[in-house]
């Protein structure tokens, strides 16, 4: 009940305005300590404190006799600190038997009696900072002040007694900058000049490596990583806890009870630190000088830092860290396609998927143009994909039949061919380009769709009109006034060479002395466009292979399908 009643009394205090502890600590003398409870720095232990924004943290210690040197080390977290140590020197050393109140704190004490106070060393920033230097007389009190202007942080303090390296903290190299070896498109190679402690069998047991990797910038020190690491997983949970926190009067009372009195007793052992490197998720650990870093993402700047750990103090030293960005994907070739010109478009061998990719952009206001295909390989599938700024236009597998593709309403067009080979390739036949597509683009002027086909491609020959010396001929046309070329070619008497062409070639492939005529057709009406033509001028007895090509104004040349016919041998 009294304990309860003490806290409402001293809640009241608060709510009606009482500031008698913010003017007790404001008119206190520079050489009166408040009644708190004293920190002091013990000697050959890392000690870990928590810096309140804007508030002075004190750390007291004292050295044993027959002690001519020391040193102090102040490693701060992720943001600048001030520290300053101090020496209080007093012309006779305190009795051990105290006739005060036994409220009386030990640095109080020392400031009861006469003495000078001496500034030793100040330092501000955020980097690791030694003083190394002589002690002071024997009656002397050392006061070390910590304080952070910016926000809540913390530092680590070590105090070492005697001359000499202390060996507390990792000791780093000469070159302690982190090196890059290669750079790729997901991965990123470091090297890093080896720790002297790790080249010593009997301490690689106790030290690690860890290097960890971030998108913004290298930290300085690992309690900075940790930091960042932490502030980034909490920042999303901080945001549903503000929106969540109840506000009471005990929670800010609590709050100002510690503040005014300055608890100097918040410190973390090393064991607690040492606790705190399990949670790293390093993406490489171990005493390898030599790291690989794999799945990042390609086109992206990376910060890497090394850090030098030891487990058994539970301290760390950082090197210089480093930065590099990952190459790019590799994007595919492409391949401009000039107008009208006939391509040859030939795949790797094998089973495996590959593909080509062409561009074209067509000429005239209207933006259009005609795209034609046809595939040399029945055992082939090949997919051809057009696009235009990243919007797929068509789709569509190719064959042995010509494929016309209509292009409309865009400067420029992405042509992406694929093979998917699923059978053993073929050895061609002798003469047969090698190939597996033929294709041709070409800009249609005054032309508002495509070009219509044959409705078959079939030849037709006459026996009532064939003869010792000729035969007659007929094939389906169109209703577009267009070319058309006939070519022979003459087999052995025995009729058992293979003969014809490949669907894909062209006249081009033919020799002059095989052609025969050459005439124009056109028919308005689809069902009646018939054409014929005579072929004279043949052998008695011989059977000839007769082929067909219709030459048009846009788009490769179609063969039609070949026909063997053998003349009379008696008339």
């Amino acid at each position: 009940m009294a304990s309860m009643a003490w806290h409402l009394c001293l809640a009241v205090s608060l709510l009606c305005g009482t500031p008698w502890p913010q003017g007790h600590s404001a008119l206190a003398p520079e050489n009166e300590v408040p009644l708190r409870p004293t920190a002091w720095l013990p000697d050959g232990k890392v000690t870990t404190m928590h810096l309140p924004k804007g508030r002075t943290r004190r750390l007291y210690f004292t050295l044993k006799k027959k002690v001519a040197m020391m040193s102090v080390t102040v490693s701060p977290c992720d943001l600048p600190i001030e520290w300053t140590l101090e020496a209080r020197t007093l012309k006779d050393k305190p009795p051990k038997s105290l006739h005060w109140s036994t409220k009386k704190s030990m640095p109080e004490v020392w400031w009861r009696g006469p003495g000078t106070k001496a500034k030793i060393h100040t330092y501000t920033g955020n980097a690791m900072n030694t003083y190394t230097g002589p002690s002071y007389a024997p009656a002397s009190i050392y006061i070390l002040r910590l304080r952070s202007k910016d926000q809540d942080t913390r530092a680590t303090v070590y105090l070492h007694e005697g001359s000499g390296t202390s060996w507390a903290f990792p000791q780093l190299p000469s070159d302690s900058h982190v090196h890059t070896l290669g750079v790729g498109m997901t991965s990123v190679t470091l090297s890093w000049a080896p720790s002297a402690p790790l080249k010593r069998l009997h301490t690689q047991r106790s030290y690690d490596y860890c290097v960890l990797v971030n998108r913004k910038h290298n930290y300085r020190n690992l309690c900075a990583a940790q930091e960042g690491i932490r502030k980034e997983r909490e920042k999303d949970k901080k945001r549903e806890k503000d929106k969540q926190r109840k506000v009471t009067v005990w929670p800010i009372l609590k709050d100002w009870w510690w503040q005014q009195w300055d608890a100097d007793t918040e410190l973390q052992s090393p064991a607690a630190l040492r606790n705190d490197y399990g949670h790293l998720q390093c993406v490489c650990k171990g005493t390898e000088s030599v790291c690989t870093v794999s799945e990042l993402v390609p086109d992206t700047q990376y910060y890497f830092d090394v850090f030098l750990i030891d487990r058994l103090n539970g301290t760390s030293a950082a090197y210089t860290g480093t930065f590099a960005q990952t190459h790019e994907e590799a994007r595919p070739a492409i391949t401009p396609l000039r107008e009208g010109e006939l391509r040859w478009v030939t795949f790797r061998d094998g089973g495996s998927t590959s593909g080509e990719i062409f561009s074209f952009r067509p000429r005239g206001w209207q933006q259009s143009g005609l795209l034609t295909l046809q595939s040399c390989e029945s055992s082939e599938k090949i997919n051809i994909t057009v696009s235009s700024k990243g919007k797929e236009l068509s789709s569509q597998a190719v064959g042995e039949n010509l494929a016309q593709i209509w292009l409309q309403g865009s400067p420029s067009y992405l042509i992406h061919l694929e093979k998917e080979g699923t059978a053993a390739p073929r050895q061609a036949a002798p003469g047969v380009l090698k190939a597996s597509v033929k294709m041709q683009v070409s800009s249609t002027y005054h032309r508002q769709g495509i070009p219509s086909l044959p409705s078959t491609l079939q030849i037709k020959s006459f026996n009532r009109l064939r003869s010792c010396e000729s035969v007659t001929l007929a094939w389906m046309g169109t209703e577009e006034r267009s070319l058309y070329c006939v070519y022979r070619q003459r087999l052995g008497k025995g009729g058992g060479k293979k003969g014809g062409t490949a669907p894909c070639l062209g006249p081009e492939s033919r020799s002059d002395t095989e052609r025969v005529l050459c005439k124009y057709f056109q028919e308005l009406n689809p069902r009646r466009a018939v054409t014929t033509a005579v072929i004279g001028g043949l052998e008695p007895g011989v059977a000839y292979i007769f082929d067909v090509y219709l030459m048009r104004r846009w788009g490769i040349p179609i063969k039609y399908s070949s026909k063997t016919v053998r003349t009379r041998k008696e008339c």
